[in-house]
C-alpha cells in the first residue's frame, strides 16, 4: 500500500507507517497547485495532509486513491463532497490537538490583557513605558465566554476555571445538566455569550452555517473593551466588522487564523486586520506543538493500520449516516462461490439497488449470513427466484427497515 505524505509529518509517524509495510513517499514542500501532478505521478492509495488544500482535481488525479487523512481535526481544506462522489474516504484526527490549542488560547488571552507583544516591541526599540503597560484588567474573576464547547472548548474551560475565571458557554449539543457537570454557565445563544462575557473564545467548525458568525451584531453585543480570541477558522469572523469594533469599541483580538491565509507554510501575508493595533496574531499554529503532532502521528498510524488490515476507516467523516435503504434482505447460505452473484443478479433485474452489505461467516466456514440493505421492496416473484434459483441458499427473508416482516 502506497502512502503519499504531502505536508510536514513527524518522523515517528513515517517510521510507524513503514513498519506497517507501507511504501511511504514524503513530499512536505509540494505546493497545493502541484499536488494533482504529484498524485498522478505517484498514484498513492492513501494521501496524508495537514493544512494542504486537497481539491477535486487532486482527488481525481489518482486512480488508486481511496483514503485521504487530515492529520488534524478540521477538514475544510479538503473537498469532502468531491471525495464522496469519487468513493474516496476522508478521515481526521479529532481531539489530538485540543490541549495545544487551549494553551494558545490562554496565551492570546494573556497577550490581550497584558499587551505582551507591544511591551516586547517597545523594549526591543529601546523604549521603557511602565506607566502605560501597568494598565491591565487582570483575568481573575472575569467571565470567559466559550462559543463551541467541544474537546478544545472543554480544555479551555478547565484552564480558565483554574485561573479563577467564570465561564459561560454555548454549544449546539450543550445541555443544562452537562453545563452544571462542567462547572460552566449555560448560554442559550452565541449572542448571550457575547453580552455577558469579558472575553470570548471561538471554537467552532468552519461550515456554511458558521460563516461570519462573529459579525457586526455579535461584536455590537460584546462589552466595550472586551477580548475576542479566534483559533478556529478565519471564515467564522467578519474581518471588516471586527476592524470597526476594534476602532470604535476598543475590542482587542487574539487571532491565530485569518481569511485568505497563504496556502504554503511561508510567504507574504498583507492583512489589514493582522496589522491593526489591538490585534495580537499568530500564524495558524494552534495545533503545532511537538506533543500534539506526535499524538496525531500515532492516530494516523492507527487509521492506516485499520484500513490496511480490515478496510475499516476510523474517524471517517464522509460515510453516510443513514442510507436510503428501505428493506433488509437476509440470506443464509452455504459458503460457496456464486451465491451472492445470483442474488445481486436477480436484484439488478428487478431494478433494486444494493445500498449496504454485511456478510457474516459462521464457525467452521461452511455457512454464512448476508444482510443486504435495499432501496426498495422486491416483488414476490423476485424473492422466489432468489430463494429457489440457487441450491446453496438455505433461506431468504425480507424485512422492512422498521422491522415489519415481508
Amino acid at each position: 500500500m502506497k502512502v503519499l505524505i504531502a505536508d510536514k509529518f513527524e518522523k515517528v509517524g513515517i517510521d510507524g507507517l513503514k513498519e506497517l509495510g507501507c511504501t511511504v513517499v514524503s513530499e512536505p514542500e509540494v505546493k497545493a497547485e502541484a499536488l494533482p501532478d504529484l498524485i498522478r505521478k505517484m498514484d498513492p492509495n492513501i494521501l496524508i495532509v495537514r493544512s494542504k488544500k486537497v481539491n477535486a482535481e487532486s482527488l481525481r488525479a489518482g486512480t488508486a486513491l481511496t483514503l485521504v487523512i487530515r492529520a488534524g481535526a478540521g477538514i475544510d481544506t479538503i473537498d469532502v463532497a468531491a471525495a464522496s462522489d469519487l468513493g474516496v474516504f476522508v478521515s481526521n484526527c479529532p481531539g489530538k490537538n485540543s490541549i495545544a490549542v487551549a494553551e494558545l488560547v490562554i496565551g492570546l488571552l494573556l497577550a490581550c490583557d497584558r499587551r505582551i507583544p507591544d511591551q516586547v516591541a517597545d523594549l526591543r526599540q529601546g523604549r521603557w513605558n511602565k506607566a502605560e503597560y501597568s494598565k491591565a484588567r487582570g483575568l481573575y474573576g472575569r467571565t470567559l465566554g466559550i462559543v463551541g464547547l467541544g474537546q478544545i472548548g472543554r480544555e479551555i474551560a478547565r484552564r480558565a476555571l483554574a485561573f479563577g475565571m467564570r465561564v459561560t458557554a454555548w454549544s449546539r449539543s450543550l445541555t443544562h445538566e452537562e453545563a452544571d457537570r462542567l462547572g460552566v454557565v449555560y448560554a442559550q445563544t452565541p449572542l448571550d455569550v457575547a453580552r455577558h462575557a469579558d472575553a470570548i473564545t471561538i471554537n467552532i467548525a468552519a461550515t456554511a452555517d458558521t460563516k461570519n458568525l462573529v459579525n457586526a451584531e455579535f461584536l455590537g453585543a460584546m462589552k466595550p473593551g472586551a477580548y475576542l480570541i479566534n483559533t478556529a477558522r478565519g471564515s467564522v469572523v467578519d474581518e471588516a466588522a471586527l476592524q470597526q469594533a476594534i476602532r470604535e469599541r476598543g475590542i482587542r483580538a487574539g487571532l491565530d487564523v485569518f481569511q485568505n491565509e497563504p496556502a504554503a507554510a511561508t510567504g507574504d501575508f498583507m492583512s489589514p486586520l493582522a496589522q491593526s493595533p489591538g490585534v495580537y496574531g499568530t500564524h495558524h499554529v494552534g495545533a503545532s506543538t511537538e506533543q500534539a503532532q506526535v499524538a496525531i502521528a500515532h492516530d494516523v498510524i492507527r487509521i492506516v493500520q485499520a484500513f490496511k488490515t480490515s478496510g475499516e476507516v476510523p474517524n471517517v467523516v464522509n460515510r453516510l449516516a443513514r442510507s436510503s435503504a428501505t428493506h433488509v434482505l437476509t440470506i443464509r447460505h452455504r459458503n460457496r462461490p456464486g451465491v451472492l452473484a445470483h442474488v445481486f443478479g436477480v436484484l439488478a433485474g428487478a431494478a433494486i439497488n444494493v445500498e449496504e452489505v454485511e456478510n457474516i461467516i459462521y464457525h467452521g466456514a461452511h455457512a454464512t449470513l448476508a444482510r443486504i440493505h435495499l432501496d426498495g421492496q422486491p416483488e414476490a416473484d423476485a424473492l422466489a427466484r432468489i430463494r429457489h434459483g440457487n441450491p446453496d441458499i438455505i433461506s431468504a427473508e425480507l424485512s422492512a427497515i422498521n422491522g415489519r416482516q415481508t
